[in-house]
């Protein structure tokens, strides 16, 4: 069975018709589980960037720091609508870490940094998280504008996972669980 997968600019077309939708509702004060989606993933997003900050810092290899340099941009991206969206909604705002200034990785003591299949790992695993809270932020949505913004947000993190992912298997970076082969299966 062939997959078909359903380009970028189709998400997009579906978000932009879902906030048409909505754009005109009155909008209620968040509830605790909106606050808690919002701020949470505020924190895992500056968090974010930090990790991006050290691995661009760290790595020699180009595609890996091109795809740093994008991850980190839209973790940025995200960071910022989502601290305009607490702000006016009056919520406080989570305590980011400092950023990292640039440094050269050739004076990086072997010892102090992550090798480059460790960070493109770490940044798949946090883009994962990122889905997941994402789903779960629009699960647990009653506004929809606040579900609207998570399902872009989603949609982002899936996009940049599959990139990532394309270059984690090129290099021989992805860790795959064992194969599972049920009793009484042909072998082939």
């Amino acid at each position: 069975m062939e997959v078909i997968e359903m380009p970028a600019h189709a998400f997009e077309a579906l978000i932009k018709y879902l906030q048409s939708l909505f754009d005109e509702e009155p909008k209620p004060s968040l509830h605790v589980g909106e606050v808690m989606s919002s701020w949470t993933y505020l924190a895992v997003l500056e968090e974010s960037v930090a990790l991006e900050q050290l691995g661009i810092n760290t790595t020699e290899d180009p595609e890996l720091k091109e795809l740093l340099h994008k991850t980190m941009g839209g973790a940025s991206s995200q960071a910022t609508r989502l601290k305009e969206f607490l702000q006016k909604e009056g919520v406080p705002l989570p305590q980011a870490s400092e950023p990292k200034p640039l440094s050269e990785p050739s004076a990086i003591p072997l010892g102090a940094k992550m090798t480059d299949s460790e960070l493109a790992n770490s940044v798949s695993v946090k883009l994962a998280t990122s889905v997941t809270m994402c789903a779960t932020a629009v699960a647990q949505a009653v506004r929809n504008d606040v579900g609207v913004m998570f399902l872009e947000f989603q949609s982002e993190a899936v996009r940049y996972g599959s990139i990532l992912k394309a270059l984690m298997k090129k290099r021989g970076w992805i860790k795959i669980p064992p194969y599972y082969h049920p009793p009484g299966e042909p072998k082939s």
